[in-house]
C-alpha cells in the first residue's frame, strides 16, 4: 500500500507542480528577441515563456482582434498600431508601479501622440526603414534616392518590406508627400507610383527581408535597419543607405492585450526587458536601437558608432516617424489589396 502511494505521488506531484507553474504568452516579431533573454527570464522568475511570432503589424492586429485580446499576454506593435489598438479597446492599461526599471527609458521616446503618458505601451526598440543593396552587383552611386528603386536594371531584383504603410510611404515620399498623409488623392498618387515599381519587385517579405539579399535573389530594396545589420554581419557586401529624401522611422512597443489572463506575469516580463543589460543583449542581436538610455553606456563603441543602428541626429531630423492615419488606413488597405493582385 505504501509503495503504491509512493508511485502515485511520484507521478502526480511533478504534474501538479508543472500545472501550477505560471506562464506568459509572448507574441512578437520574427527574429526580435534572443533566446538567451528568454532563458534568463525563465531562470530568474520561474515563469514559463510561451513564445510565438508574426511577420507584420497587420497579421498581429487581425489575430488579437479576432481573439478579442485573449490568448496573448504581450504584443509588440509599431507606433500607429498602438494608437489603433488603444482606440479600439484592445489594450489593457500598464501598471507603472510594477515596472521598477522604467526610469532607464529614453524620455525622448515617451509620451508621444500615439499613447500620451504611455498608459498602454512601453517602448521596446526604435529603428529606420531605408534602402539596402549588394555592392558586388550595384554601384553605390546609383543608390542615393528612393527614386533609384525605379531604375530599369533592378527589374525583378528588388525586395520590399511586406508592410503597406512603408511601401506606400515610399510612393508618398517620391511624390513630395508625408509618409503619414491622409489625403485620398495623395494616397492614390502613391499607389499609382508603386504600381509602376511592381516590375522591379521580386518579393515582399515581412518575416526576413534580408534573406532574398543573402540568397542573391535580389540585389537591392527597402529594408529595416536591423535586418540590414544582421545581413551585413553575415555578408559584408550588403550596405545600408539613408535616401536623400529622408528615411522612415518607427518605434515598436510592448503592450498587454485587454484579454490577457496573465497580466501580472506580463508586467514581470516587461520589467525584465527594461533591465539595461537585457536591452543591450537585444540590441546586439536584432540590430535596432534600444529605447533604454542606460543600456547605451554598456555597449561597445563599435556598435554605438554604427550609423546603421544609431543614425546621426541630422538623418533622423530629415526623416519622418510614422503616426496613425486614422480612417485613412482603410484607403491604404484597399489599394494594398489591389497592389498585391499585380504580383
Amino acid at each position: 500500500m505504501k509503495k503504491w502511494m509512493v508511485v502515485v505521488l511520484a507521478v502526480l506531484v511533478p504534474a501538479l507542480v508543472s500545472a501550477a507553474r505560471p506562464s506568459v504568452y509572448v507574441y512578437n516579431w520574427t527574429e526580435y528577441m534572443p533566446d538567451e533573454v528568454i532563458s534568463a527570464f525563465q531562470k530568474e522568475t520561474g515563469i514559463k515563456v510561451v513564445y510565438s511570432t508574426y511577420e507584420s503589424n497587420e497579421s498581429m492586429y487581425a489575430r488579437v482582434k479576432l481573439l478579442k485580446g485573449k490568448g496573448y499576454d504581450l504584443v509588440f506593435p509599431s507606433t500607429y498600431f498602438v494608437h489603433r489598438m488603444r482606440k479600439e479597446g484592445l489594450l489593457a492599461p500598464i501598471d507603472r508601479s510594477k515596472l521598477t526599471h522604467f526610469n532607464h527609458l529614453d524620455p525622448l521616446l515617451l509620451d508621444k501622440a500615439y499613447d500620451p503618458g504611455n498608459l498602454y505601451s512601453i517602448p521596446y526598440v526604435w529603428g529606420s526603414t531605408a534602402m539596402a543593396f549588394n555592392r558586388d552587383h550595384v554601384n553605390p552611386g546609383n543608390m542615393t534616392s528612393w527614386k533609384d528603386l525605379w531604375r530599369p536594371e533592378f527589374k525583378n531584383r528588388l525586395v520590399m518590406n511586406d508592410d503597406l504603410r512603408e511601401v506606400f510611404g515610399v510612393g508618398l515620399i517620391v511624390n513630395g508627400f508625408s509618409v503619414n498623409d491622409t489625403d485620398p488623392a495623395h494616397i492614390k498618387t502613391a499607389f499609382e507610383s508603386i504600381k509602376t515599381l511592381m516590375p522591379n519587385i521580386r518579393v515582399f517579405s515581412g518575416d526576413s527581408p534580408k534573406q532574398p539579399l543573402l540568397n542573391l535573389e535580389t540585389y537591392a530594396g527597402m529594408i529595416w535597419n536591423g535586418e540590414a545589420y544582421m545581413a551585413s554581419q553575415e555578408f559584408p557586401a550588403i550596405q545600408y543607405v539613408y535616401p536623400k529624401e529622408g528615411a522612415i522611422f518607427w518605434v515598436d512597443s510592448m503592450c498587454i492585450p485587454k484579454g490577457s489572463k496573465n497580466k501580472g506575469e506580463a508586467h514581470t516580463f516587461m520589467d525584465f526587458i527594461l533591465k539595461p543589460e537585457m536591452a543591450k543583449l537585444i540590441c546586439e542581436y536584432v540590430g535596432y536601437a534600444p529605447a533604454n538610455r542606460t543600456a547605451m553606456g554598456l555597449m561597445d563603441k563599435g556598435l554605438t558608432n554604427n550609423p546603421m543602428i544609431f543614425p546621426d541626429p541630422a538623418i533622423v531630423e530629415k526623416g519622418e516617424f510614422q503616426t496613425d492615419v486614422g480612417d485613412a488606413i482603410l484607403i491604404y488597405e484597399r489599394y494594398w489589396e489591389q497592389l498585391k493582385t499585380e504580383l
